[in-house]
């Protein structure tokens, strides 16, 4: 059979029965299936409610974002902003070996995106013309932070760090608030930390909707970033193009690569890692090791034991979990590269090899002591990464995100001269009359 548990006799609680693929065919639909887990047929009505969410924030501003906390959240927000001396009051109350370990974060997600910072192209043409490609940040981004299941501050720094390095003038967050009407302590003290001072406290649609179309107590922002549920995403995809947007987040995945170097207690730990996130999340195993496929189950089943958050894990490896054996480590890459994952993990012997190898992956972590997790948190590149597919043709949110470029063109005669009959004979092949004789009046 091509599909079966990955199931094994051993002491202890019953393994988890994982999905396990023994076929290329059959993995690579199961693949598909995984990729596909945020698809229209499984939004439902979402999309209407969102774009009704979001005409009415337009019309009503900050009066239909209160009835949507109070409806959705279970409290009004009044005012809507969180004051800003509770970032500070939130930041001093921290224990200090959270303190500590945010500070660690901020540090090296700032080391690592200050490279990023792209540079100015200027060049002088065959004819003394000035040609060049300008960097400038936005003015003002919005960053949406999620709560609920919750808190991560780690969001925080990973979104305000950027835009701050790109020199954004203001930055707004906006994060759900508990049914007491306040947003977490971490997450306010990351953002004073990341030298943010207004954070508003409204989460979902309503919030991605005041951020794009301005309301009395939350300014219009210029981009959108940060993940969020199905109605975040549909409510970022809705406003794009009337203000930027990093991406469209799915829930989040892990593919991991282990050969029989792997330990098994690591892997199962890997995929529990995302599993614990959200119901959607995928984690997918492809490994050349028969055991390992085997025996995964029962190292998982060993973990899930007291786990906090075990309704939420079993809940995304028992729909979204995959166990695929391969005979090499090349068909292992080739069905990542299917996957194009938004991280991959290689727990193989020699990782650096295997890495040169993919091509689509949005974050990937070089061996056994490169779990997710310190991606997540502190390594230094972003952890806003593309999903379900998405590392086909994007990457990571970045220092650009909160940039754009302009082109600077400065001809002077001898280059019009030089190239305005060419420039003519152009805008005459595309019937474009104007256009032409905007160089002849010019030349002549």
């Amino acid at each position: 059979m091509p599909v079966s548990s990955a199931v094994h006799e051993v002491d202890g609680p019953a393994p988890f029965p994982l999905r396990l693929v023994r076929d290329l065919e059959t993995a690579a639909k199961e693949l598909r299936r995984l990729t596909s887990r945020t698809t229209s047929d499984q939004q439902g009505d979402a999309r209407e409610r969102v774009d009704q969410i979001l005409e009415d924030v337009c019309r009503r501003g900050d009066a239909a974002v209160q009835e949507f906390t109070e409806r959705f959240d279970g409290f009004r927000p009044e005012p809507i902003a969180v004051p800003t001396g509770c970032l500070e009051q939130a930041w001093r109350e921290l224990p200090p070996d959270l303190r500590d370990a945010l500070e660690l974060a901020c540090r090296r997600i700032q080391e690592f995106h200050q490279r990023q910072r792209p540079t100015d192209i200027s060049m002088q043409g065959p004819h003394g013309e000035q040609l060049g490609r300008r960097w400038r940040p936005v003015q003002r981004a919005g960053l949406y932070v999620p709560g609920g299941r919750a808190a991560y501050p780690s969001t925080v720094l990973m979104n305000a760090v950027p835009a701050r390095v790109a020199g954004v003038e203001e930055i707004v967050i906006c994060s759900p608030a508990g049914s007491d009407g306040c947003v977490s302590p971490v997450v306010l003290g990351a953002a004073h930390l990341a030298g943010v001072s207004r954070v508003m406290r409204i989460g979902g649609a309503q919030a991605i909707a005041a951020m794009a179309f301005g309301t009395d107590s939350v300014p219009k922002v210029d981009v959108i970033s940060g993940p969020g549920n199905l109605y975040v995403t549909l409510a970022k995809q809705a406003v794009y193009g009337r203000v930027g947007i990093d991406s469209l987040a799915g829930p989040s995945e892990v593919l991991v690569i282990a050969d029989q170097s792997a330990n098994p207690a690591m892997v199962a730990a890997d995929l529990l890692a995302q599993a614990e996130h959200d119901p959607l999340a995928a984690a997918v195993l492809i490994t050349t090791d028969a055991g390992l496929a085997e025996s995964i189950g029962a190292a998982v089943s060993q973990q899930l034991l007291d786990h906090p958050r075990r309704e939420i894990c079993e809940a995304s490896l028992r729909d979204w979990g995959l166990v695929i054996l391969c005979e090499d480590l090349e068909t292992c890459a080739q069905l990542s590269d299917s996957f194009a994952p938004e991280h991959l993990e290689l727990l193989v012997e020699r990782p650096e090899p295997l890495a040169e190898r993919i091509r689509n992956a949005g974050a990937i972590f070089l061996g056994p002591w490169s779990p997710e997790a310190v991606g997540d948190y502190l390594a230094g590149p972003n952890h806003t990464l593309p999903t379900c597919g998405a590392a086909r043709f994007s990457g990571a949110l970045s220092v650009e995100t909160f940039m754009r470029h302009s082109s600077m063109i400065g001809f002077n005669r001898a280059a019009l001269e030089a190239t305005g009959s060419a420039v003519q004979q152009l805008a005459g092949s595309e019937g474009l009359h104007s256009h032409a004789e905007s160089v002849r009046l010019r030349l002549n």
